[in-house]
């Protein structure tokens, strides 16, 4: 379409993306550092770090708007944490882990899960022969050589 000045043009591309998240606060065009979701149910705002995808209930922060937020007379604000790096494990979280796998592959499990199902596995599905026990979404498997 064209107006007296010449053909209407963007001032932003249209298939430009930006690859960082910005305010969600209107005319506010710095990065988003938080994420702002309510919890009507418990007349609660919660801000805490910046949520891994941009939800379309949530609502991104810069660092301004996040320190200056407030919330409507009666709720109340829970501010988490922002991290400053990336999550990194921690030593409890290799710890569980290791326990995890431990008790997996506790003999009795072993005993009780061969006598108990016959060969079948939940649902009726065979079992893996390479498996040699199960706890919860951890499994675990012969070694090929034995």
């Amino acid at each position: 379409m064209e107006s007296r000045r010449g053909p209407l043009t963007s001032a932003v591309p249209s298939n430009v993306v930006s690859p960082v998240r910005r305010c969600s606060r209107t005319a506010c065009g710095r990065p988003a550092v938080a994420t702002l979701t309510y919890v009507y149910a418990d007349s609660t705002a919660v801000l805490g770090p910046l949520a891994t995808y941009a939800e379309p209930h949530c609502y991104d922060l810069c660092a301004e708007h996040s320190d200056r937020l407030t919330a409507p007379r009666g709720w109340d604000v829970v501010r988490l944490a922002v991290d400053s790096g990336p999550a990194r494990p921690t030593g409890d979280d290799l710890e569980a882990l290791a326990n995890a796998v431990r008790e997996a592959a506790r003999p009795q499990e072993r005993a009780a899960g061969a006598a108990g199902g016959g060969g079948v596995g939940m649902g009726g599905r065979e079992a893996d022969p390479m498996e040699v026990a199960r706890r919860g979404h951890l499994r675990v498997l012969r070694s090929p050589e034995s």
